[in-house]
């Protein structure tokens, strides 16, 4: 996958994109054992066995790494999967599907919400994307028969979807209760 040899700021040869991905594999390890609080992007390095300079010179805030980890797993999720006849069925899993990404790792999943909350201009480059793929997905799922006035209905979902995500990431429940409300909400939605 072509993904795997980007960066929010550069292009990569396949040594460095190997080793970015030895960066985001640990960055994971790390924030199981330390929590979002305890990251540093020099822990990443260390874990990885790469100097501090050079962990830097992929990510420039602990936010980057994280987000970078979610844009990974998000653009690595199948798109074929999504195969039912019926419209609501086809925009539900996708929310399930991304609403459920992170769902059992809750170190990762709360590390998330934080750092796609950021400001840094490399999350937000990457935010963007997850967005644009995530729009991506539910016009898929809305399918052909999607017209002018399904814009505020996609719109309406995205937004569904955001909340949906930053109560879970809060901790007001769990990833899985919060993909099951986030399904009953859909569906009122959707004609």
């Amino acid at each position: 996958m072509s993904g795997n040899f980007e960066s929010t700021r550069r292009r990569l040869t396949a040594k460095q994109a190997e080793t970015v991905s030895r960066l985001t594999r640990c960055a994971v390890e790390v924030l199981r054992e330390n929590g979002f609080a305890g990251l540093t992007v020099r822990l990443v390095a260390a874990r990885a066995g790469v100097a501090p300079a050079t962990a830097y010179t992929y990510f420039s805030s602990k936010e980057h790494v994280v987000a970078e980890v979610f844009w990974r797993r998000l653009s690595a999720l199948p798109t074929d999967e999504v195969v039912s006849e019926d419209r609501t069925t086809r925009v539900v899993e996708v929310l399930r599907s991304v609403a459920l990404l992170v769902s059992d790792e809750p170190e990762l999943a709360s590390a998330v919400t934080t750092a796609l909350l950021g400001r840094d201009p490399d999350v937000e480059h990457l935010r963007a994307r997850i967005g644009i793929e995530i729009r991506k997905r539910l016009l898929a799922a809305m399918g052909d028969e999607s017209d002018e006035s399904d814009v505020d209905l996609l719109e309406a979902l995205e937004m569904l979807y955001a909340g949906a995500l930053l109560r879970a990431g809060m901790g007001y429940d769990s990833y899985i209760h919060i993909a099951d409300r986030l399904e009953i909400s859909a569906r009122m939605l959707l004609p």
